[in-house]
């Protein structure tokens, strides 16, 4: 009987044939992306060519060492020692956030004052996004402060 199983597969059943799309990697044709896009930036050859028309080459413009940024800067690094005495160096960081001006600490310190002096005004409720990043960072670094560096010694 088992002879009859098998010879009617044999006969009837015949395994399902996939077919290869390409046999060799020479007969693949590519795929065609992005038609109708036109590129640009030029992906050529050393120099960049326009249609027919040279490149803009700007305008020489001499180095002025004597511009009112460069000709002040630094002139308030010595006024604690050749001024009068009563202006300190920290008060002349015009440009510096109010936050970050004289601070002595690292980047926990600096969020803290940030945190404190911003807590007041409207930047929580006008910033939300800002100020939950500012609350994670440092929580993150208050986690890494308690758990990262040795406390003092204790007296037990």
């Amino acid at each position: 009987m088992e002879w009859l199983g098998s010879t009617l597969l044999k006969t009837f059943w015949r395994p399902a044939l996939n077919s290869v799309r390409t046999r060799y990697h020479a007969d693949k044709t590519r795929l065609v992306r992005r038609y109708g896009y036109e590129e640009k930036l030029w992906c050529g050859g050393l120099l960049p060519r326009t249609l027919g028309k040279p490149l803009p080459i700007p305008e020489y413009r001499p180095y002025n060492p004597w511009t009112e940024k460069r000709a002040q800067f630094g002139q308030n690094d010595y006024i604690d020692i050749l001024g009068p005495g009563d202006l300190h160096p920290v008060k002349t960081l015009y440009s510096v956030p109010s936050w970050i001006r004289g601070v002595h600490g690292k980047e926990y310190h600096i969020l803290l004052r940030k945190k404190k002096m911003w807590a007041n005004t409207g930047s929580p409720q006008t910033r939300p996004t800002k100020w939950k990043e500012m609350e994670k960072r440092i929580g993150y670094l208050y986690r890494k402060l308690n758990r990262k560096t040795k406390s003092g010694m204790s007296n037990e």
